[in-house]
């Protein structure tokens, strides 16, 4: 059985290598169907899903501005919302063990190396890289202008440390949490699929 989970910093190509992974392993692509599911079983419209979704940035976004000046201290008070934002997380969590429970997987952020880090069958990846060279490397893979693609690196980067912080009280950047870390931007992303590639297969024999 093959499950990895993904973790990326904004810019280290994690949506290309994602998808790429899991067709060489010929397996399912867990991201952009996890919104309807948990939209389903929370019964709210399929957009305020996706807006909520981590991996989209939208709620957690906005959560870290709030608890900015408060820094990102490990326990920080929640904030009035905090309740919906912890049942979204906790039936995403919910769902992906379901699925990590029925076969094989590839999951994209969404704190996969926490949720899945009791399961023995699982590889966890982590994507990073210098900032400017992850700057230069999403202005390759997007057709948006610097300024805006320098902000979203900026808010998306604060967004997810801040949602792995808050939930989870670990640090995202912390190497003890994966198997493999990978610096994307040292090398062309089809190698970044390759070494993962060679890691999943050789923990499934």
């Amino acid at each position: 059985m093959t499950i990895v989970t993904v973790s990326a910093s904004y810019g280290a190509g994690g949506a290309l290598v994602g998808p790429q992974l899991a067709e060489r392993l010929g397996v399912p692509f867990f991201d952009r169907a996890l919104p309807s599911e948990v939209a389903e079983r929370l019964a709210i419209p399929l957009e305020e899903a996706t807006a909520r979704d981590e991996s989209i940035g939208g709620v957690f976004s906005r959560m870290a501005m709030r608890l900015a000046p408060i820094g990102l201290a490990f326990g920080a008070e929640s904030a009035p919302d905090a309740v919906d934002e912890d049942a979204y997380r906790r039936t995403t969590e919910e769902i992906i063990r379901e699925h990590a429970a029925g076969g094989d997987l590839v999951v994209l952020g969404r704190a996969g190396a926490l949720v899945l880090r009791n399961d023995p069958r699982a590889l966890h990846v982590r994507l990073d890289g210098p900032r400017e060279r992850r700057l230069e490397q999403a202005l390759r893979l997007t057709d948006k202008d610097r300024e805006a693609v320098c902000k979203r690196l900026d808010e998306t980067d604060r967004a997810r440390e801040t949602y792995v912080r808050h939930f989870y009280h670990a640090d995202p950047h912390d190497a003890a949490l994966y198997h493999l870390t990978i610096d994307s931007t040292a090398v062309p992303l089809e190698a970044v699929v390759d070494v993962i590639q060679r890691a999943a297969l050789s923990r499934t024999g």
